[in-house]
């Protein structure tokens, strides 16, 4: 919906049309309204206190309107108050209804705040629309409404031919204004609602003469009536509400990834339809040292900091500019007015501008300043996804030449034509699995063994890709490929499907194991994840312990409060987390303490370097320390010879896992393996040993 002062304001093009548009529109209500006059001046004194009752129902209905979030370019409000008004005309004739949608259109123009003129043009819709409706039920019915209403076969006629005349010139008059407001095909504009509206207010339309049926057989009624009209005005506010929060950002208030997917979606499909000229830009701003902020002052002034981003962002943008929040420190802006590159880069580093400056926190300055990265359609993407990812690419790229803004250019873009070519390959494999001559997607299982006792407690869950031209693929090379786009969610999702599939198969073999799989950091940007492992889980019949995500130590420090709500969520479904690569990175123990972590993977380079490397040694030993004292569990990859085992299992590692158990194998394979393998027979000896050497 759009912002109050812009839907107050005269539209930029056509001015003197839509200005006169408006002014015929309400010169021919206030002919409506002096028309209708005589019959107010006689159904006031004996209109019963039915009929006032409901001018004060309409009233207060409409000072709280519900506005679905994704309609047309200027949202359709639902106004209850077309049900009361269709009674009072049905029972009471023109001027109580006139009167009624002035009282109506008064208390929705104080509550959303409009300008006078534009209660004045809504007020002259609803007369009109009543007005023509009238007309109707004259013509049909030869005598007034209020005097010939009858529950008749004519009559119900008569009432369904003027609920949609009063629907067409209502819908009409408020969309030609639409059209005046932004353009493009008159009847696209009329349209683009049309299905909605003929659900909403056609429903409140044919309620109006049960309503006045009700009242005309028993006033008493009249309040029956109104409890299941309430609930039906309740249950639409209820889901237009949680439509409207699906969009938007809690914390800052500002629209979300959704709100802006829609607003893109939404400006694509306008100028495809010729309905606009320019844009869409879509700009990505990343703070900078913002999580220095986090650190050092804590998450409440971080998130302090970011309502301030968003609200500094918002105030000082133009009114038709989209302000949302990504996640994290990670803000989009959305302009519809962009006509070409430089137009582009120009109003990126206006918004680079707006955001410069100190903000006052506590009585404590803090610069503020950002990386801007700036996609335009259809130059740099046809659609959501394509720019999002370019933006993104640009915003990095500002941020490696530590410049405020950055345009996407190709060269810049380190994804190559091959890497390109790989992913659209892997794109197929996924969508087709019944196609092995496109490429074989698999899983292997590498068996994560427990030191002190040798027994298999668990596998990590390997991807492996047979491409049909270049063989395998190694997964890192095919992580690097996806890890930006759409297609690893893709990805995330087969590996989870088939892992959670051979769990369930594994059980019903009687072998009971925890299944390590590996997640990124995108993938838990939002609860989709969470919804889909949960989905699996059921189907199979799988208890959500004996699946494990891990993600490696540098994406999630990267960026932990943009991917806390969804850790949580898995926390709470019983899906344990494993911090991958342990010991490469930067954690705090602040983000330690605060992420719902069931374990840690010390990284491969150190544990292949203990015997060689007493540093190495010493972290590892570091690692095992710090996450026994914070009560998480240990697993060391890499474990290649009886020497390193040895050593771990002196240090206190409870898992190993490595070439000296086994290398990554197929499931089948595997159930073969279990069957033969038996644990080092030279464990007890070694645990000995250790505890001498200690």
């Amino acid at each position: 919906m759009e912002s109050t002062a812009l839907r107050n304001s005269a539209p930029l093009r056509h001015k003197r049309v839509f200005v006169a548009y408006v002014v015929v529109t309400i010169v021919a209500g206030v002919a409506v309204t002096v028309a209708s006059i005589p019959s107010l001046v006689t159904a006031v004194p004996s209109a019963p206190v039915d009929c006032w009752l409901l001018i004060l129902l309409a009233a207060v209905a409409d000072s709280r309107p519900f506005t679905p979030s994704r309609r047309s370019r200027q949202a359709s409000g639902v106004f209850p108050s077309v049900c009361f008004g269709f009674t009072v005309l049905l029972l009471w004739g023109i001027g109580p209804a006139v009167l009624l949608s002035a009282v109506a259109v008064a208390a929705s123009s104080w509550r959303l705040r409009a300008a006078l003129w534009r209660a004045a043009f809504n007020t002259s819709q609803y007369v009109l629309s009543f007005g023509s409706a009238y007309l109707v039920l004259r013509a049909a019915q030869a005598s007034a409404p209020g005097a010939a209403f009858r529950t008749t076969v004519g009559s119900a006629v008569a009432v369904v031919l003027a609920a949609a005349t009063w629907f067409v010139v209502s819908h009409l008059l408020v969309n030609s204004a639409v059209w005046l407001r932004f353009g493009g095909h008159w009847w696209s504009n009329v349209s683009a609602t049309m299905g909605y509206e003929l659900l909403t207010t056609g429903a409140l339309l044919l309620l109006a003469p049960v309503l006045a049926g009700a009242i005309r057989t028993s006033p008493w009624l009249l309040g029956l009536i109104l409890v299941p009209l309430f609930a039906m005005y309740r249950s639409g506010r209820v889901a237009a509400d949680r439509e409207r929060e699906a969009l938007h950002d809690p914390l800052t208030g500002l629209a979300n990834r959704k709100g802006v997917q829609v607003r893109i979606e939404d400006d694509i499909a306008a100028r495809d339809q010729g309905e606009a000229r320019l844009g869409p830009l879509l700009l990505v701003l990343d703070l900078d040292r913002f999580k220095e902020v986090n650190d050092a002052l804590g998450h409440g002034v971080g998130d302090r900091l970011l309502v301030e981003a968003g609200r500094r962002l918002r105030a000082r943008l133009p009114e038709d500019v989209l302000v949302a929040r990504l996640g994290g420190d990670e803000f989009a802006v959305v302009s519809s007015r962009v006509s070409d590159i430089e137009v582009a880069r120009a109003f990126a580093e206006k918004v680079a501008a707006v955001l410069a400056g100190p903000v006052h926190l506590d009585g404590m300055p803090l610069e503020v300043a950002g990386s801007i990265g700036a996609a335009v359609y259809p130059n740099h993407g046809v659609d959501f996804d394509e720019l999002l990812q370019h933006a993104d690419v640009a915003m990095y790229e500002a941020k490696s030449r530590n410049d405020a803004v950055a345009v996407y250019a190709p060269e810049a873009d380190h994804n190559s034509a091959a890497r390109l070519g790989l992913l659209g390959d892997l794109r197929r494999t996924l969508e087709r699995p019944d196609r092995p001559d496109l490429g074989e997607l698999g899983v292997f299982y590498q068996p994560q063994v427990a030191v002190d006792s040798g027994e298999v407690v668990g596998v990590e869950a390997l991807l492996r890709w047979r491409h049909p031209e270049h063989g395998m693929v190694g997964p890192e090379e095919v992580i690097r490929a996806v890890e930006h786009t759409a297609v690893m969610r893709l990805l995330t999702y087969r590996v989870i499907d088939e892992v959670v599939g051979q769990v369930a198969a594994w059980r019903a073999d009687g072998v009971r194991l925890r299944a390590a799989i590996n997640v990124s950091v995108r993938d838990l940007h939002t609860s989709d994840l969470v919804e889909h492992l949960s989905a699996q889980l059921a189907r199979h019949d799988v208890t959500p312990d004996q699946i494990e995500l891990e993600i490696t130590e540098g994406a999630l420090m990267a960026d932990p409060r943009r991917v806390l709500a969804t850790l949580r969520q898995l926390d709470r479904l019983g899906v344990a987390l494993s911090l991958d690569d342990f010991g490469t990175g930067y954690s705090s123990m602040l983000h330690l303490r605060r992420l719902p972590l069931s374990e840690v993977k010390i990284d491969r380079s150190f544990v292949l370097g203990m015997g060689s490397d007493d540093d190495d040694a010493a972290i590892v030993r570091s690692i095992i320390e710090l996450a026994g004292a914070l009560g998480l569990r240990v697993v060391a990859e890499g474990v290649e010879d009886e020497r390193t085992w040895r050593r771990l299992s002196t240090l206190g590692c409870q898992v190993a896992q490595g070439w000296f158990y086994a290398r990554p194998m197929p499931a089948a394979e595997l159930t073969n393996w279990l069957a033969r393998y038996r644990p080092p027979r030279a464990l007890r000896g070694a645990l000995a040993q250790g505890a001498a050497n200690a």
